[in-house]
């Protein structure tokens, strides 16, 4: 079994911190570490945190890929999991990406996601979500879907060997949005990814928001337009931040 070290960045995720870590508490087996990387949250974030006893790291600087990346420089796992606060994962997730891992040709892996809130399962945008993992590679990169790529994202649970992530420089601190995306481009040099069939569970607050309709165009508009090669920094003013 693999030592996993488990990231979290953070930023005001009271409301949904403390459900994802009572998650991870009963994973079997336990992950080696979980790293909770906060950029100064003004709620309770990091007391819920620390009331789980996990690993607090501070980010002087707000943005997913450099809060990620500092947890992966603190990480001493061999394997590193990228979680969002939101986001529920099978107990047996260690044994999982374990055994993913284990076939040296995938470099990384991620799950299936599923949208949903305590009554209502967003099945479209799940649907949406599984689907553009494979039709993004194969329309805007065939070349490379041939060799095993798989866009995955933040939603996914990505994962990856620690010594594959820092070959490829990790996140791209300069993409405020797609980093995920943009990891996989990097990292398919090094071998396959791997869309594992397992569920993930993630909160469906963005979709709450914006209504199913807006949402699954704002995915569609934003996937299209980072396939061409617009520019990450442009695309974010679409995909604003839900707290």
């Amino acid at each position: 079994m693999l030592n996993i070290s488990i990231i979290i960045p953070t930023l005001n995720e009271a409301a949904y911190l403390s459900h994802t870590l009572n998650n991870l508490s009963v994973l079997t087996p336990p992950a080696k570490e979980i790293l909770v990387v906060d950029s100064y949250s003004e709620d309770e974030t990091v007391s819920i945190a620390l009331s789980f006893g996990v690993s607090v790291i501070y980010s002087p600087q707000r943005g997913r890929s450099i809060q990620m990346n500092l947890g992966a420089q603190k990480a001493t796992g061999e394997i590193l999991c990228f979680l969002h606060a939101d986001t529920i994962v099978p107990d047996d997730l260690i044994s999982i990406i374990s055994k993913t891992l284990a076939n040296q040709n995938i470099v990384c892996g991620g799950f299936i996601s599923i949208m949903c809130n305590s009554k209502t399962t967003r099945w479209s945008i799940a649907l949406h979500n599984y689907l553009k993992t494979f039709y993004a590679p194969l329309i805007f990169r065939p070349h490379l879907f041939f060799k095993g790529l798989r866009i995955l994202f933040g939603d996914q649970v990505i994962f990856c060997r620690r010594t594959d992530f820092w070959k490829v420089d990790g996140f791209d601190i300069n993409q405020p949005i797609m980093e995920d995306a943009d990891l996989c481009l990097k990292l398919v040099k090094h071998g396959r990814i791997s869309l594992v069939n397992r569920f993930v569970y993630t909160s469906d607050r963005r979709v709450a928001k914006w209504g199913i309709f807006k949402a699954n165009l704002i995915y569609l508009f934003i996937g299209f337009l980072w396939g061409f090669g617009v520019s990450p920094t442009f695309l974010k003013r679409f995909y604003q931040d839900i707290r």
